[in-house]
């Protein structure tokens, strides 16, 4: 039988949609009538503090250019200019958005995906708006959404996914929305946003950064669905269409987590999860006019998926660890770092490393599986030993070096005539010996499994 839906009482004064069996914290009636979405909210984006928060947000994410050309750095001065015209415009509600620049990124599975980055203008009018539709519309989301909302983060739903195995939901229904940001309905989006939005002059401007074209090749096209991923907006909107999949999955009773469109429902058989796919699939295409991407949605046990780049182990108390892709792709970025680094200097290499290593271990920092830490500190090390031996090119240079690092004669004189590659040399005994992990530590390469450690000592 389907649970029956949860009766949802008073206004939540913070937080998120609860979860069954949780209280709700109430408002007063006269706090409730005086609610955000109540007043013009144009002016409210328009305020000094709203605006100068969001040119400070925009500031710091730097980002490339839009189709004009004006930086992010250039903006101040151009504000301090035609501010006041653009802000007649955007009262008057005759503001029009530019089209937004296409760039095309490769995907790590293959192929590429599309990239609208609208002006710097464009995306701080965006930026302002976020600031106020935000607090309007995330205290109602569903606390099992994380994705690009204030106080939540993939750490925090991959723990909740543990969590739910450890329960024994041990099948997960691993839904892939088939480009989802190129095929969102504006009118579904536009909608769900008038439920609580009442300035028309706001929910004009929102329909018009929706519908702002596209330029690529120099040519404009207008644009019938979807949103830019560059947008400051395009996460909100997203997570206010998909809320509508979050009730209904609450309405049901299931166990899930979403992070922006990647979403998992942890079930306790594949039965279940074969049942719960087709209809979930039949809402997200009916009801929201999505396209659910059928040949990698999967019903499997969840130690065989990948979510926000990390799996787990099937043990009774499931453990994370970075999944095999994710490996892969670190192991991609470690060789174009040490590609590059055949004509610089060893230790220039060894910041470039660095400074990859720590974001990657900062984020997998959550595993408890160590052993894909220790395999990348040796691979990483063999591609540093690789770039010296190519650098150090002939036999009797190689010769020289390695007995300057304390090889003995002999062994140098033997290890510089094999004729192997450089690769082979890199993981042979002469090169670990004459330069060991205590010599490159000393030139400054950080290790992953010490990085991890020192993260778990510090939590």
């Amino acid at each position: 039988m389907r649970a029956e839906k949860p009766q949802r009482p008073g206004k939540e004064a913070a937080g998120s949609r609860h979860e069954p069996g949780v209280v709700r914290q109430t408002v007063p009636a006269e706090a409730e009538s005086i609610g955000p979405q109540t007043q013009p909210l144009m002016e409210e984006v328009l305020r000094r503090e709203t605006l100068t928060t969001a040119l400070k947000r925009v500031q710091a994410n730097q980002g490339a250019p839009g189709i004009d050309g004006m930086t992010v750095d250039e903006l101040p001065a151009y504000l301090r200019k035609a501010w006041p015209s653009i802000r007649e415009q955007l009262l008057n509600a005759t503001y029009e958005p530019a089209p937004v620049r296409t760039v095309y990124l490769p995907k790590p599975g293959g192929g590429t995906r599309m990239l609208g980055i609208p002006t710097v203008l464009d995306r701080f009018i965006a930026q302002a708006i976020l600031q106020v539709l935000g607090p309007i519309f995330d205290p109602d989301f569903s606390a099992r959404s994380y994705g690009f909302r204030p106080g939540r983060s993939a750490h925090q739903a991959l723990q909740q996914m543990c969590h739910d195995i450890e329960e024994g939901y041990r099948w997960v229904v691993n839904l892939d929305l088939e480009k989802f940001f190129d095929r969102v309905n504006h009118d579904m989006v536009m909608s769900r946003v008038a439920r609580k939005v009442k300035d028309k002059r706001l929910l004009k401007l929102l329909r018009r950064y929706l519908n702002a074209g596209i330029m690529q090749d120099g040519l404009v096209s207008q644009r019938e669905a979807g949103m830019p991923q560059g947008s400051p907006l395009s996460p909100l909107l997203s997570n206010v269409l998909l809320d509508d999949f979050d009730q209904e999955l609450e309405r049901r009773g299931h166990r899930f987590c979403r992070y922006a469109d990647d979403a998992n429902v942890y079930v306790r058989s594949q039965r279940a999860g074969e049942r719960v796919m087709a209809s979930l699939t039949r809402f997200l295409e009916e009801r929201l006019r999505l396209k659910v991407n059928r040949s990698k949605s999967v019903v499997d046990r969840p130690w065989h998926c990948t979510f926000l780049g990390y799996t787990v182990t099937n043990h009774l108390r499931p453990r994370l660890k970075p999944a095999p892709r994710s490996v892969i792709r670190a192991k991609d970025r470690i060789r174009r770092i040490t590609h590059q680094g055949r004509g610089r200097h060893i230790r220039t290499v060894i910041t470039e490393i660095n400074r990859f290593t720590r974001g990657w271990v900062g984020y997998f920092r959550l595993s408890t599986v160590k052993h894909q830490f220790e395999g990348l500190d040796q691979w990483m090390r063999r591609r540093l030993r690789k770039i010296l031996w190519e650098q150090w090119r002939k036999p009797r240079t190689r010769y020289r070096k390695l007995v300057a690092m304390g090889l003995e004669v002999e062994r140098a004189r033997k290890a510089t005539a094999t004729g192997r590659g450089a690769w082979w040399n890199a993981g042979a005994s002469h090169m670990h010996a004459a330069v060991n992990n205590r010599v490159l530590a000393e030139w400054g390469l950080l290790s992953l499994l010490d990085q991890l450690r020192d993260m778990e000592r510090s939590t």
